[in-house]
């Protein structure tokens, strides 16, 4: 078994790791950033060393992170999500050092992070992918003739794109020529890469997901699904398990597909396969996530698998612990992520420190956090803050539990997404399960609704001095 794990990444996924760590009796090592200095995973972890003063460059410094795991004796390294967890130098260089990369081969991860590759490899399984371009995209013309045929709307993708960059709706030619040098020039900046590809729009359909485990010895296990259809600008914000949206017979074929595609990969450890689910009922693949998500949560509540605890079993060698027959799904769950962005300012980004933090509690509720009372989120990063979960056996006990444990939460000190999940979870449409990726957009009079925390703390506050100075 494993005995040593660098955790490179930070924030809440790092925690989430690192109590994995523990309960399996395996020495966690942190690293972090100057600005990371006084964050909740250097805290809680067995060892923390810095990777220097910038921000970012040093959680990215592949070469770096894997000599720190050689000199601090680790025997393995697990990215978590984002960073470096979808860049295949990363499992490269673990490989050459000798240091087990919990995650797919490296070979995996460049192929599934190709979405052209990974369109062809899906097709020659079996499995349905959105129509579109066999290949990169040569020309703009050539874009234009493929959108004629397919019909409009369309969508113009960086092939080596993800987290929702790169992508570009077009309703009709003259939008088409006006963004494809636009998506040019945000693949080559963002992802290194200038190639992209056009798929047709599937308007306003639902984003599904499946969970898969896949070991060394030819096991492969689906999760069940995930619906992740309430999104803004292609980032989800809340995500549900099982989708409230489809029946059994559409989740026994999603299942049964994501573990064709996994083995037609062959695939090893933990990973998401995503698909769109049309108006009509027609599902097609979408991309495969070679990593951990941040949505993983929901799916161990429906389950009672713990997926960070396979993944570091199957990097050590081992078999699943279980067979497809022996995993079965009870309740719903939810999570909501808990970002320090104002609604009320079309969601910027609302850093600062935190002088008040409590976590909700009760049945059914769990809190992934990398914050506490004090902290002071820095700007450099994500800013997601926390994830709160929430189980229930049926759908309506799930929204009323919700509610309540949103209420329960109090992150003050910064503005955040909280009041805004509270004014969408009363939402009839919502809470008939009927939505799809466009809900958000739908319903601008949330964020009217909407009432900013820090304004009732502050009003508190006043009216306490107030008092004070008149001894009442």
């Amino acid at each position: 078994m494993i005995k040593k794990i660098l955790i490179a990444n930070r924030g809440e996924i790092a925690v989430r790791i690192i109590r994995a760590c523990a309960e399996a009796g395996i020495t966690s090592v942190a690293i972090y950033a100057d600005a990371d200095r006084h964050a909740l995973h250097v805290k809680k972890a067995d060892e923390a060393h810095n990777i220097g003063p910038e921000s970012i460059a040093g959680y990215l410094n592949a070469h770096r992170i894997v000599n720190l795991a050689v000199a601090t004796g680790c025997d393995a390294l697990h990215p978590g999500y984002g960073f470096l967890s979808e860049n295949p130098l990363l499992a490269e260089i673990c490989q050459q050092r000798q240091i087990r990369f919990i995650g797919p081969d490296a070979d995996v991860i460049r192929r599934m992070g190709n979405k052209v590759e990974a369109r062809r490899a899906m097709q020659a399984a079996g499995i349905p992918v959105v129509p579109g371009s066999d290949g990169n995209l040569g020309s703009l013309e050539e874009a234009v003739a493929l959108a004629g045929n397919i019909g409009y709307p369309v969508m113009l993708k960086a092939t080596s794109g993800g987290g929702g960059r790169g992508i570009r709706r077009c309703n009709n030619e003259t939008e088409l020529r006006r963004y494809y040098d636009r998506v040019l020039s945000e693949a080559t900046k963002a992802f290194g890469s200038a190639d992209i590809f056009l798929e047709k729009c599937i308007d306003r359909p639902r984003h599904i997901e499946v969970q898969i485990l896949a070991d060394r010895h030819g096991n492969t296990v689906h999760l069940f699904e995930r619906d992740c259809s309430i999104q803004r600008r292609h980032q989800k914000l809340i995500e549900i398990a099982p989708s409230p949206q489809i029946n059994e017979q559409q989740r026994q074929w999603l299942g049964t597909m994501a573990v064709r595609a996994a083995r037609a990969v062959t695939y090893e450890n933990a990973g998401t396969v995503e698909f769109l689910l049309d108006a009509d009922g027609s599902f097609y693949f979408m991309e495969m996530n070679t990593r951990i998500q941040v949505e993983h949560t929901i799916t161990e509540n429906i389950t009672g698998i713990d997926i960070v605890r396979e993944q570091i079993r199957i990097a050590s060698g081992l078999p699943l612990s279980y067979a497809q027959h022996e995993i079965s799904l009870r309740g719903y769950a939810m999570e909501l992520r808990i970002n320090a962005e104002d609604p009320k300012n079309d969601f910027l980004p609302s850093f600062g420190r935190i002088t008040r933090y409590f976590a909700p509690g009760g049945p059914g509720v769990r809190t992934d956090a990398a914050i506490y009372t004090g902290y002071e989120i820095p700007p450099y990063y994500d800013s997601m803050c926390a994830k709160l979960t929430v189980w229930a056996l049926t759908w309506p006990e799930l929204l009323n539990r919700a509610s309540r444990a949103l209420q329960d939460t109090g992150v003050y000190g910064v503005r955040t997404t909280i009041p805004y999940y509270l004014e969408l979870l009363k939402v009839p449409a919502f809470r008939a399960g009927d939505f799809d990726t466009g809900f958000v957009e739908d319903h601008p009079e949330l964020v009217r609704y909407t009432t900013s925390r820090p304004t009732r703390e502050l009003t508190a506050a006043l009216a306490a001095a107030v008092s004070a100075h008149l001894g009442l």
